[in-house]
């Protein structure tokens, strides 16, 4: 039985650990049920000689446990289904308090598409300064192993634009302003950063009943787009094989990600990649601020 003495120890760690398991799962309920089981392990321990270590590996590995069976039974909703779902079961009080924090969100996104040992080391090591030598036990490396591992992850977080400086920040400017006015579901903002001649391709993954594959025109395009305004809530500006587009993860998993083509200041063309296999083969990376 945990003493009261126990008891205020763990608590005193509990929102440290919250903040390591939700970076590394993306879910905040899942965080709290992670440091739950940690709490209930220490109850089966006779001592721990530094407490927060203990919390802190036992936590990580739990989260660990659960990205590898992410892995291999995925078991999120996706496909039409997910975009029929009323807006309240995308935008949790999780989802909402990230609105705020963009590169936080879009994080979460890319970490997610990590190998769980890499999001581990690059997490325990970049985010909370945990020594090598501590987390290699945790992913079964060597120290050494697992700062390729921290390494490997760190590239693939911050990306390479295939495009020169000027023309990233241009297009930035383009995809933003498109996403601001999806969000206020403000036609004629939208309507202003297309072609007249834009196209809208989806993926049959995200269609759902009724909505067209593709749609040409800007007002055709800006119609629809304006329709689904609550969902963009939940997408972010993000680098899409390079260059920038958007992605959207309710609950912190990709569903999908868009890809844009632009001219000056208006969209040509853009294309709602929600097929797993080509959302498998795209390269995310986090747009920094300094982008």
């Amino acid at each position: 039985m945990i003493g009261d003495e126990l008891t205020e120890a763990f608590e005193a760690e509990r929102g440290k650990l919250e903040a390591v398991a939700y970076r590394l799962l993306g879910s905040r309920s899942e965080a709290e049920d992670a440091v739950q089981e940690a709490w209930i392990r220490l109850d089966r321990v006779d001592s721990v000689e530094n407490l927060s270590a203990w919390l802190r590996t036992v936590v990580t590995r739990i989260c660990l446990d659960v990205l590898r069976a992410r892995k291999v039974r995925p078991e999120d909703p996706t496909g039409p289904e997910l975009l029929e779902q009323a807006p309240a079961t995308w935008s949790t009080p999780e989802d909402e308090a990230l609105v705020a924090d963009s590169v936080s969100r879009a994080l979460l996104v890319v970490l997610d598409t990590l190998a769980p040992a890499e999001r581990i080391a690059f997490v325990l090591h970049d985010m909370f300064a945990v020594p090598f030598a501590q987390i290699a036990p945790i992913v079964d490396r060597t120290p050494v192993a697992t700062k390729k591992l921290a390494s490997r992850a760190r590239q693939r977080v911050q990306g390479t634009p295939v495009v020169p400086a000027a023309e990233l920040a241009r297009q930035r400017r383009v995809v933003s302003a498109f996403l601001d006015a999806a969000r206020a579901g403000d036609l004629a903002a939208v309507l202003d950063v297309l072609d007249p001649d834009v196209v809208r391709r989806v993926d049959a993954a995200a269609l759902a009943p009724g909505m067209a594959a593709e749609l040409r025109g800007a007002r055709a395009v800006a119609e629809g787009t304006v329709v689904l305004a609550s969902r963009s809530q939940l997408a972010e500006v993000a680098l899409v094989d390079g260059q920038v587009g958007l992605v959207l993860a309710p609950h912190g998993q990709l569903f999908l990600a868009i890809v844009f083509t632009s001219e000056a200041d208006r969209i040509t063309s853009y294309d709602v990649i929600a097929d797993p296999d080509r959302l498998s083969r795209l390269s995310l990376a986090v747009l920094s601020a300094e982008r």
